[in-house]
């Protein structure tokens, strides 16, 4: 627990947070800075002013995941200030109560940006959240719509899924991802509903699921049979939005490929 820094940490974000930013009223005359109070804090935080004096004169023991999450909440910190604080205080972050399922306007604007990229963005439970006009142009139009799901599109067959030389292995790669879901947001209803429902209608799933496959997202490469193109041997990278535990999926072929020069066509036929 690097005690001075959290201190430090909590001094500067208490004075950098305005009385009606945490749904106060600012009364009185006497108020010599602008940011909060001590008691403020505590009281939006639901601790002892005294404790949190401590906590901020360095002086304090190290405070538990509990009142990690109530500062956090009582000074409006950013997922990376939060992420930040847990790291100060020697904890790890814990994850929100459910899977994050809206993208992010920078992220949103990154797939526009790339238009001779296929790319997907894909929450902790498979769910489509974003994508770019080529994306949609290789993997099937009902892509979209804000309901396509890449796993129960593998498992359970709701969706155009084309034939690709990497079916079994992304099998696998949604199961573990789905595994380390189930772990980090084990009340959200909307994920047990997905994994309830491909527990009875996979098979596969079932068999899958009890091998515990672990994998770690990167590079791969894969064979696509796509049904006006051909077969399009693409490369697979995923980058990764940490703070929503999401994935960018980004779909390239080599430079120079006959592949490329597909995804060229594509992308010019999808702008």
């Amino acid at each position: 627990m690097a005690r001075q820094e959290l201190a430090r940490f909590l001094r500067d974000r208490r004075a950098g947070l305005r009385p009606h930013e945490a749904g106060l009223t600012a009364t009185g005359t006497d108020r010599r800075t602008p940011g909060l109070r001590r008691e403020e804090v505590a009281e939006l935080a639901h601790m002892s002013v005294d404790y949190y004096t401590r906590l901020e004169q360095a002086r304090g023991p190290r405070p538990s995941a509990r009142i990690l999450e109530a500062l956090s909440q009582a000074l409006r910190l950013t997922p990376a200030e939060r992420s930040h604080l847990f790291r100060l205080a020697g904890s790890s972050t814990p994850p929100g109560l459910s899977a994050v399922r809206r993208v992010r306007p920078h992220v949103a604007r990154m797939l526009e940006r790339l238009p001779e990229t296929g790319a997907v963005v894909t929450d902790a439970a498979y769910g489509v959240v974003a994508w770019n006009p080529l994306a949609r142009e290789l993997l099937g139009g009902d892509l979209g719509g804000g309901a396509a799901n890449l796993a129960r599109r593998r498992f359970l067959g709701q969706g155009r899924m084309y034939e690709s030389s990497s079916a079994e292995e992304f099998g696998h790669i949604v199961v573990a991802r789905l595994r380390r879901a189930a772990d980090r947001y084990p009340h959200d209803p909307r994920l047990s509903a997905l994994l309830a429902e491909l527990h009875v209608g996979s098979e596969e799933f079932r068999q899958v699921w009890r091998t515990r496959p672990v994998h770690a997202p990167g590079h791969r490469t894969k064979t696509l049979h796509h049904p006006d193109a051909g077969k399009l041997r693409l490369n697979c990278d995923v980058l990764l939005v940490p703070e929503d535990d999401q994935e960018v999926v980004l779909i390239t072929a080599d430079p120079g490929s006959s592949a490329a020069k597909t995804l060229y066509r594509l992308a010019r036929r999808a702008a």
